[in-house]
């Protein structure tokens, strides 16, 4: 497949942007890039998904799932951060159910449920910057 040189460039510039706003990013801001990175997977695996695009809608489920699993839940510290993280812990889990059971059964309404759960919580992280326990504070 052929594909002109504007729409590579567009893409190589879109994917050096993306990896500066990591390299440059502190904890609390890569944080948020997984919330927007979650938000933007899920978004496209609905429309994926009304589409019939099978092969693409797994792809975005399967990108969002891993975010929940590596980049949000993984690096909770369930002895220092208490009952949040506890339960931060189990709403990842329960949101990792939902999107299994979406892609599965093709269920737009299960896409739905996790964004507007994740939401307020990516809302209350952006929130917090710099105002949080130590712990979650980036080390200066």
């Amino acid at each position: 497949m052929y594909t002109s040189v504007n729409s590579r460039a567009a893409h190589a510039y879109k994917r050096v942007s993306v990896e500066s706003s990591v390299d440059m990013a502190d904890p609390h801001k890569l944080v948020c890039l997984l919330f927007e990175a979650l938000q933007r997977n899920i978004g496209s695996a609905k429309l994926f998904m009304q589409a019939g695009n099978v092969p693409a809608k797994c792809q975005q489920i399967g990108n969002a799932i891993r975010i929940l699993e590596e980049g949000l839940k993984a690096p909770l510290d369930l002895e220092k951060g208490g009952e949040i993280a506890a339960n931060l812990n189990a709403l990842y889990d329960y949101c990792v159910t939902r999107l299994v059971l979406a892609n599965s059964r093709n269920d737009v309404a299960a896409l739905d449920e996790v964004a507007s759960l994740i939401e307020p919580v990516s809302n209350g992280w952006k929130l917090i910057e710099g105002k949080g326990p130590a712990y979650l504070r980036p080390v200066q």
